[in-house]
């Protein structure tokens, strides 16, 4: 299966959200709505693009205790989102209450670890040292499962090992993808899209490698060849 792109909108601004949506056209059907966009309009912007018949991922990364996770889960699918992400960190019950909240028409999809993070990055954030990134995605994962989570993401470096090791009860998007020469930026575990494609994600998320191509349109042209060509 091809897995489905979905363009960050991480522009500071809803005028510039819907000018990058209009200029992609029929060539992406689902955005992603970070922090930054969300901050600034709030349910307004991904109503303004659902209005454009576009799909939103509402990716806020909800963590805190299971009461206020399962209320945010329900505005965020009320406001018209199809996906939305919570941290694993926040264990099993917060998970199953972000699920509850969100209902049937939302899918949840939990956070393992943050592709900006390297084993050294890890093993700072937590304390003590980390033996391997991979070890800790598949540990997360669990949790996710457990919570009757969708899905999990994870970078494409484990998105392989998640499949195969929970046999397609979860899926994965795969954030950092970027096209062959372009720049990784603040991202440290990064792959190509055929990448991502080889390793059975069923998401990925485009960021700068679009929305900062001089023809945003081509380049995603050019993504959606590479996801193709890696599972044919």
């Amino acid at each position: 299966m091809t897995p489905i792109p979905i363009v960050a909108l991480d522009v500071p601004d809803e005028e510039r959200a819907l000018a990058l949506v209009k200029r992609l056209g029929a060539s992406c059907d689902f955005y992603k709505i970070g922090s930054e966009l969300f901050t600034a309009h709030g349910p307004s912007v991904v109503d303004a693009v659902c209005r454009e018949g576009k799909r939103v991922f509402l990716d806020l990364k909800f963590h805190d205790i299971p009461n206020t996770v399962r209320a945010a889960a329900r505005s965020a699918a009320r406001c018209g989102a199809s996906l939305i992400t919570v941290h694993s960190i926040g264990g099993q019950a917060m998970i199953a209450a972000a699920v509850e909240g969100a209902g049937g028409d939302c899918g949840v999809l939990a956070v393992t670890v943050l592709t900006s993070l390297d084993r050294d990055g890890l093993s700072a954030a937590y304390g003590k040292p980390v033996a391997s990134v991979s070890d800790e995605v598949s540990r997360m994962a669990r949790v996710a499962l457990e919570g009757g989570s969708r899905g999990v993401v994870c970078s494409g470096l484990e998105a392989a090992r998640i499949s195969a090791e929970y046999g397609g009860r979860l899926e994965t998007l795969v954030p950092g993808v970027r096209l062959a020469g372009d720049s990784a930026d603040d991202q440290s575990r990064v792959v190509t899209p055929g990448d991502a494609s080889r390793a059975g994600a069923t998401y990925v998320v485009l960021g700068r490698t679009v929305t900062a191509a001089s023809e945003p349109a081509d380049a995603m042209l050019r993504v959606v060849r590479e996801l193709a060509d890696g599972t044919s």
